[in-house]
């Protein structure tokens, strides 16, 4: 019987784990983050590749850069792993703003898509008029006005509907 239960429970588990993996939120999203790694690879590549020459073409150097700690050098030789790396940091930062820009524009010009796909709603009808003695909102199905006490006949209701 206890072991009848644990297939049950496993088998319950397998169930709700495939409908939630296979939702179309979180394949979407698994799939975003595989591209996103590749892109990453490639933004990458084009920083290093045009971005930083083009930068150190303006300054005469490269972005790559160190700045070696002073505390750790020793007889004129720095310890391995004591310099702090800005370069790669402003790599990093130049890096990050391309993802992020690109990233921007392409959700701009999905959720763009989507608007398209999507009807205008029509208007909602109206759920009150105006007295036409005291020009109060009052609901549609009224035959009395509530402000002014006013008797609306189906006259006065059918011209008001005009």
């Amino acid at each position: 019987m206890a072991d009848e239960k644990k297939k049950g429970f496993f088998k319950k588990f397998v169930e709700e784990f495939k409908a939630f993996a296979l939702k179309g939120n979180v394949v979407d999203m698994a799939i975003g983050v595989i591209i996103g790694g590749a892109f990453t690879g490639i933004v990458t590549a084009f920083t290093n590749s045009f971005i930083n020459p083009i930068i150190g073409s303006f300054g005469g150097g490269t972005v790559g850069g160190a700045f070696q700690l002073p505390w750790a050098v020793k007889d004129g030789v720095a310890k391995e792993g004591t310099a702090i790396l800005y370069g790669d940091f402003i790599t990093a930062i130049i890096n990050f703003l391309i993802v992020a820009l690109v990233l921007f524009a392409m959700l701009k010009a999905a959720n763009k898509l989507m608007n398209l796909k999507k009807k205008p709603e029509a208007p909602a009808a109206p759920t009150t008029k105006k007295c036409p003695y005291c020009l109060s909102e009052i609901p549609i199905a009224a035959t009395r006005c509530a402000h002014c006490t006013s008797e609306l006949t189906d006259k006065i209701a059918a011209d008001m509907k005009k």
